[in-house]
């Protein structure tokens, strides 16, 4: 395919995606609902000790919300067949630790918000279901319809198009929020509307570099542009 051919592509899924009413909306957890970070950022190092590559020097943190996760493994020599193992560890920590997690402010009023629309609302996330269930706690969870849950690093485009056949929805009536560039990457990927907060890890530059349909700088903006323009 030319790049003149690419280029007609894009454009067609973009008009598609502009055109096709949202039906769901579709977050992702860790950075997006949760504020997991904090946790996250003391627990890395001893990850990479148990897992043999770099740590994290508190003078770089800052730099890495500007890479993707692929520069990030490059960055920390991460090799890429470790990944999985070192995905499961992780999740095995925040299972211990799940205590310490909580939502952002703003987030238990928003799913209440959306679970009394006419949206449904649906979760994909790398993290264990089991970890998601009891950060959000069983009044919440009984507003998603469907979860996807263990997803790989780079999985959450398949995970997205599964959704969207148990759902019944073409992939543009998706939107799914995230707060990573990998999550808008994917979610162009799989046809679906991608929209990206700055509340995350990615930084907003970083962010906005990849195209997203929408950007949310506050989580109040979400109820704001999609229950007030309900073809958004």
């Amino acid at each position: 395919m030319s790049l003149g051919d690419k280029d007609s592509v894009a454009k067609h899924d973009r008009s598609k995606k502009a055109s096709t009413r949202t039906e769901a909306v579709v977050f992702d957890f860790d950075g997006t609902l949760a504020d997991s970070f904090p946790w996250f950022a003391t627990e890395i190092n001893a990850v990479a000790r148990d897992w043999g590559f770099h740590q994290v020097a508190p003078q770089d943190a800052a730099r890495l919300r500007h890479l993707s996760a692929d520069a990030i493994f490059r960055e920390l020599c991460v090799p890429r067949w470790k990944l999985p193992w070192i995905a499961g560890d992780l999740r095995r920590r925040m299972a211990r630790d799940i205590g310490q997690i909580r939502l952002f402010e703003g987030i238990e009023p928003l799913l209440n918000q959306l679970a009394g629309s006419d949206l449904r609302v649906a979760i994909i996330s790398s993290n264990a279901l089991e970890n998601i269930r009891r950060v959000l706690g069983p009044s919440l969870c009984a507003g998603v319809e469907a979860f996807e849950c263990g997803a790989s690093i780079h999985g959450k485009q398949q995970r997205l198009k599964r959704l969207s056949r148990r759902l019944g929805l073409p992939a543009p009536a998706l939107l799914y929020i995230g707060d990573e560039v990998r999550d808008i990457q994917a979610a162009h990927r799989a046809g679906a509307k991608a929209g990206a907060v700055t509340w995350g890890y990615n930084s907003e530059p970083a962010l906005r570099a990849k195209a997203p349909d929408h950007l949310f700088r506050q989580i109040a903006e979400i109820a704001d542009q999609l229950l007030a323009n309900p073809d958004a």
